[in-house]
């Protein structure tokens, strides 16, 4: 009986039979569903790229990153209040579901700027806000 009952939780857990528990035995959640900024973007000046590098996880349905998801990230400027354009690489592919954004800046002085990310199958994902300075004379 236990022999029996053994088997067949583990080929619902593991087979897909129906059950709902499908990935329970790979230790995630299912395919990608939302991204997550885990760096925000810092305060900066104009025209000088943000550090630390801004990173976006592809997230699974239980919030842990999925890390075989590999699809092309594009950041874009979501509130920007002065007409800035974002510059530097604005799509990356993801590596091991994180992509890694270590060339952007904003070109204009302001404040409650914010940026987005999306991608092809996931839900996109909206930063904290951050301030642009002027470069020191």
């Amino acid at each position: 009986m236990f022999r029996t009952l053994a088997t067949l939780l583990v080929s619902g857990c593991i087979g897909g039979t129906g059950s709902g528990l499908t990935g329970i035995s790979g230790g995630t959640g299912g395919t990608a569903r939302t991204l997550a900024f885990t760096v925000q973007p810092s305060n900066g000046t104009a025209d000088e790229i943000i550090t630390p590098a801004i990173q976006i996880a592809a997230r699974d349905t239980l919030g842990n990153t999925d890390v075989n998801f590999a699809g092309a990230v594009t950041l874009s400027l979501s509130a920007n209040p002065t007409g800035a354009f974002l510059e530097g690489t604005k799509t990356v592919v993801a590596f091991a579901g994180v992509a890694s954004f270590g060339d952007v800046s904003v070109d204009r002085v302001g404040s409650g700027y914010t940026l987005r990310a999306s991608a092809s199958g996931a839900t996109a994902a909206t930063s904290g806000g951050f301030s642009v300075a002027a470069p020191s004379p």
